[in-house]
């Protein structure tokens, strides 16, 4: 074991974990060593039965990669809207039959034994499903996450959480709360952050900061930006809250903001690759294209400068504007060259006279879906009893995220640990699709969006 995997497999300090995540960075470093399918190879074969909560096309997407892994089996589910959980559950199980070369139409696999009975609908549906899982799989809207977390980790469940995780900064406390009881109960949490498990960016890591190939880091470009995504319309005797629910991305409170829901990737890489996380951000947003009451609050489009220990700047772009020049991709600049990296895989290191000095080489037996290998690292420590808990640098990531909507809605200066400790609750008091949302519109339909220069992130 090298000393940088003892050292993150140690007991973190507090900057430790702001800087790297702590024991939760190990599961990065182990995956690139596992095969695709380890997990049902491993000491400890008893049955992992599964719950999932949130059944949307991501929640699909991780129950199926969970399945895969073996030895396992969904039991239960919850969402708040019953269609939602029926069409996943029927895509679950053609995805399975798939997988095993069955018809699609077929019955159930063995795999996925959810009776009507362990379908559970509403905002306290989470509770029985925990309630009835060894592993929890998380991937409801972002805002309820924090309390998700919290209560699958207090009935002692481990946990596959999707990120962002959580729209606030009292969310964040409750995250990193929990991971703490999480560690204190050798629980197993893995985020779904999955460029950290992906071979790319593993064998980046190594050559640009392991091996110093760039020198000594000196700051970052990251960007997400594209077209867009889908919004649903208001249906006929649809609640407020019923409609802000179907419409979650375009909500704060819900959401985080796209920088927040998708940037979270990009930024998360600039914290790894740094070694650190913002002491500051300040930056300009707004909303340019999106001027329909369909698309909420949010904004457009974001560019945030987060300035990291030592003066290291982060320049962040995320957009959302169709007919525009589109990226995703990250670039880490050090004092010998820049690293460019892609999650499409031209991943390269290039001198400051433009030399090519590293590129990353598929493996010859193929590349391993880092989607897929969340999970298989995930049970693999359940089996074996390996630590890996992502929790702290998926809190610390969405924080620095948060951190920039609050510049750009704010259009102020503002520091990490001021809005970690001041940011203000977003979730409404009441869970129920006829209680009162927490954002509501005007006569003409239209929500209020936040005004650089009079929006206070921390009222």
């Amino acid at each position: 074991m090298s000393d940088q995997e003892k050292k993150i497999q140690s007991k973190p300090t507090r900057r430790e974990v702001l800087a790297t995540g702590g024991a939760a960075a190990t599961g990065a470093i182990i995956a690139s060593t596992l095969p695709a399918q380890v997990s049902a190879q491993v000491a400890g074969s008893d049955e992992i039965k599964v719950g999932l909560i949130g059944c949307g096309g991501r929640g699909r997407g991780a129950a199926s990669q969970t399945l895969n892994v073996g030895n396992t089996r969904l039991v239960a589910m919850a969402d708040a809207f019953d269609d939602r959980l029926e069409d996943g559950y029927k895509q679950i199980c053609a995805e399975q039959n798939k997988a095993v070369g069955a018809n699609k139409q077929d019955p159930a696999p063995k795999n996925v034994t959810v009776e009507d009975k362990n379908k559970f609908i509403g905002f306290d549906a989470y509770r029985e499903v925990i309630d009835k899982s060894d592993l929890v799989i998380l991937t409801t809207p972002p805002g309820w996450r924090p309390h998700h977390f919290e209560a699958a980790v207090d009935a002692g469940k481990n946990v596959f959480m999707e990120k962002p995780v959580a729209s606030d900064a009292p969310g964040i406390r409750k995250v990193l709360e929990t991971a703490k009881k999480a560690d204190e109960k050798n629980l197993k949490v893995v985020v779904g952050l999955q460029r950290r498990y992906q071979d790319s960016y593993l064998e980046a890591y190594k050559a640009a900061i392991t091996d110093g190939m760039i020198g000594e880091p000196i700051g970052a470009q990251v960007y997400w930006n594209g077209g867009g995504v889908w919004t649903r319309e208001r249906q006929p005797g649809m609640t407020e809250m019923e409609y802000q629910m179907l419409n979650w991305y375009y909500f704060t409170w819900l959401c985080g903001d796209h920088i927040a829901e998708q940037h979270i990737h990009n930024i998360d890489v600039a914290n790894w690759f740094l070694g650190s996380l913002p002491e500051s951000a300040q930056g300009m947003g707004g909303r340019e294209v999106r001027t329909s009451n369909k698309h909420g609050e949010i904004f457009d489009h974001h560019y945030v400068e987060f300035l990291h220990p030592g003066g290291k700047m982060v320049n962040s772009q995320c957009r959302h504007q169709p007919g525009c020049h589109n990226q995703v991709r990250e670039e880490i600049h050090g004092t010998e060259g820049i690293l460019y990296l892609s999650n499409k895989q031209n991943t390269e290191i290039k001198d400051y006279s433009g030399k090519t000095i590293w590129r990353y080489r598929a493996k010859k037996e193929g590349e391993t879906n880092p989607y897929q290998v969340e999970h298989d690292h995930l049970h693999a420590c359940i089996r074996s009893g390996e630590a890996v808990n992502n929790a702290y640098y998926g809190a610390t990531s969405t924080m620095s995220s948060i951190l920039g909507r609050y510049a750009t809605y704010s259009g102020k200066k503002i520091g990490y640990d001021e809005a970690l400790e001041k940011g203000s609750d977003l979730l409404p008091e009441n869970w129920a699709f006829d209680a009162e949302a927490p954002v509501q519109p005007d006569a003409d339909g239209n929500y209020p969006i936040a005004v650089p220069g009079k929006f206070d992130p921390f009222a």
